[in-house]
């Protein structure tokens, strides 16, 4: 099961994603984690940092988990 994780707007950058659900701690980081892991975004993979990301997304880390963008009710 994915672990949902909740954004504020009504997008967010796959670099802001990875911070935002604790996965790497720094911006900087970003990009050597994506280089490293295959990250999958709707069963296709994606290794750019400014993909867009949308409520309903599903973002998939082999080795790492599986994690469903979801829209925050603030």
């Amino acid at each position: 099961m994915a672990e949902p994780i909740e954004i504020t707007t009504d997008q967010i950058t796959l670099g802001q994603f990875l911070k935002l659900a604790n996965i790497v701690e720094s911006g900087g980081m970003v990009k050597l984690f994506l280089k490293e892991f295959a990250v999958y975004i709707n069963d296709e993979q994606d290794q750019r940092r400014g993909r867009k990301l949308k409520p309903g997304d599903l973002v998939e880390i082999q080795g790492v988990g599986s994690y469903k963008v979801v829209q925050s009710s603030e």
